[in-house]
């Protein structure tokens, strides 16, 4: 009912930039917060950032000042504009939503993921 869909993935090298979209579509009523979160093999999966239906965004301390969340709720899209990338942001980047369906019911929804890859 609710599919989200990332794009922006890839290899850069240590210091370059990627920008992460993730779209949602859907029986969307509304959108609550919308994020990211990435894992790594071996480990759980953890939060990059995430950010309110009104704008409030919270970032881990590993990623705070070098990546920026942000929303296009028109769209049912959010951004992650990741700078000064390092080795270790290498990861599978998966987006999520906390989305309200028309049909009243609220879920909390992820997309397939993607790689990011980040050479030294």
């Amino acid at each position: 009912q609710v599919q989200l869909v990332e794009s922006g993935g890839g290899l850069v090298q240590a210091g370059g930039s990627l920008r992460l979209s993730c779209t949602a579509s859907g029986t969307i009523f509304s959108i609550n917060v919308m994020g990211w979160y990435r894992q790594t093999p071996g480990n759980q999966r953890e939060l990059v950032a995430v950010i309110s239906a009104g704008g409030i965004s919270t970032y881990s301390d590993s990623v705070k000042g070098r990546f920026t969340i942000s929303r296009d709720s028109a769209k049912n899209t959010d951004y992650l504009q990741m700078n000064s990338l390092k080795p270790e942001d290498t990861a599978v980047y998966y987006c999520n939503a906390v989305v309200q369906t028309t049909t009243g019911l609220i879920g909390n929804y992820w997309g397939q993921g993607t790689q990011v890859t980040v050479s030294s």
